[in-house]
């Protein structure tokens, strides 16, 4: 005898986009390479070609010359007193690269340039120094606007000397520049290592009492500083606050924790982004 069963009622079903990519939606909020997709076991040419066109443009960043007339020209014209052009002993690119020790110190003509400024004028509470560092790029595009910046978050409570242009630098030369000076502080804005989305990066390294051999640990750093990242009005206003409270404490570096509150990455700066 048989029996009649009756139909199984049907699951409920998910309508699923095969193609869709749960990572896609993702690539709005970053440029780093994430969901590239693939080809087989490859990636598509399309990524292939943009990393090949990003690692070009950060070796392009290390190696291009900075435009010391143009930035020197262009801080003028927004109203800096003419800077003091200085250089390292690192004579060319590539003995900067190889040679970082030669970046950090002065040449002797640059020490002699200081040594005569130094003594006709009063020695300042904050030495602005600008680097071309690992992305003379990135020095060339933000400067300006950066100095602006910083310019309206100190609103001029600080005696300043005029900006203070080095080439071939690194970091540490500032702490000769602000010794040279008779600084309270230096802020030393230089060009940072590229990243292969971000070829034109800057960061500011803050010391109180420069002097040469002072450490990494006794600097602030405020890194990423572009458009992309940090932009230059929260990064001036991070600076701001950390000299205040530097020079009210008498120190930088670990024993200065940054409780300024301001965001590390402005909200607007991922707006535009896409895959």
């Amino acid at each position: 005898m048989t029996k009649d069963l009756s139909p199984v009622p049907d699951e409920p079903r998910h309508t699923i986009e095969v193609s869709a990519d749960p990572w896609a939606h993702l690539r709005r909020f970053t440029p780093a390479r994430i969901a590239l997709g693939r080809a087989g076991a490859s990636l598509p040419t399309r990524e292939v070609l943009d990393f090949t066109l990003a690692h070009a443009q950060a070796r392009d960043a290390i190696h291009l010359p900075l435009d010391m007339d143009l930035l020197a020209g262009q801080l003028q014209a927004d109203g800096w007193p003419a800077p003091l052009r200085l250089r390292s002993h690192a004579h060319d690119r590539h003995e900067y690269l190889l040679r970082p020790d030669l970046g950090r110190r002065l040449d002797e003509a640059s020490v002699d340039a200081l040594q005569a400024w130094r003594a006709d004028n009063p020695a300042p509470d904050l030495a602005l120094v600008v680097g071309d560092g690992l992305s003379a790029l990135g020095i060339q595009r933000h400067t300006v606007a950066l100095f602006g910046a910083i310019r309206e978050a100190l609103g001029g409570a600080f005696v300043q000397s005029p900006p203070v242009l080095v080439g071939q630098a690194r970091v540490a030369v500032a702490d000769e520049v602000g010794e040279l000076l008779g600084a309270r502080m230096v802020a030393m804005v230089v060009g940072e290592r590229p990243g292969l989305s971000s070829p034109d990066s800057v960061g500011i390294y803050l010391t109180h009492a420069p002097r040469v051999g002072r450490t990494d640990a006794e600097r602030n750093c405020i890194s990423n500083v572009r458009p992309a990242g940090q932009d230059p009005v929260t990064a001036a206003r991070r600076l701001a606050w950390l000299v205040h409270e530097g020079l009210r404490l008498g120190l930088t570096g670990v024993g200065l924790k940054d409780h300024s509150g301001l965001p590390m990455v402005a909200a607007t700066s991922t707006q535009g982004l896409s895959g």
